[in-house]
């Protein structure tokens, strides 16, 4: 199941859940402000970084500038322990699966979480190839979704 990290005020946020209805795609959506990260969520999310920290972390937010807080020289545990205190650290939205990872909203990105044979019909469809757009390839079910895959 996809699982998105968001915030309220987020307009990135927004467009993904968007987008991600739009597509029917199923999603499991936490407020990280609502309810506290555990530390298997922050280890789940850190192990599909592909730059660590850097990929999930705002190093201009005012709680490290203020502080003079060096991310980089952390242990994994302090680290997942700052975090959960300092929740307005992350990048946002933050969004995974179990083998791909997106931080933020990126309309040619955000594809990747679509199943293989919706992806090309999307392809196809951007491309004004499939000539069926009476019968758009986008609204396959998801057992022709299956099958394709």
């Amino acid at each position: 199941m996809l699982k998105i990290y968001t915030t309220p005020s987020c307009s990135s946020c927004k467009k993904v859940k968007q987008w991600l209805e739009e597509q029917g795609i199923p999603y499991v959506e936490k407020n990280i402000f609502a309810s506290a990260l555990n530390e298997k969520e922050l280890t789940e999310i850190l192990s599909l970084t592909e730059n660590g920290t850097d990929d999930i972390i705002s190093k201009r937010s005012r709680i490290i500038r203020e502080n003079n807080i060096d991310i980089d020289s952390m242990s994994i545990k302090e680290l997942i322990e700052f975090i959960k205190a300092n929740p307005s650290v992350l990048k946002r939205p933050i969004i995974l699966d179990d083998k791909k990872f997106q931080v933020g909203y990126n309309p040619d990105e955000i594809t990747v979480f679509l199943s293989r044979a919706k992806r090309i019909a999307l392809w196809e469809c951007q491309r004004g190839q499939c000539g069926e757009c009476d019968q758009c390839p986008i609204g396959l079910t998801d057992e022709d979704l299956k099958r394709s895959d």
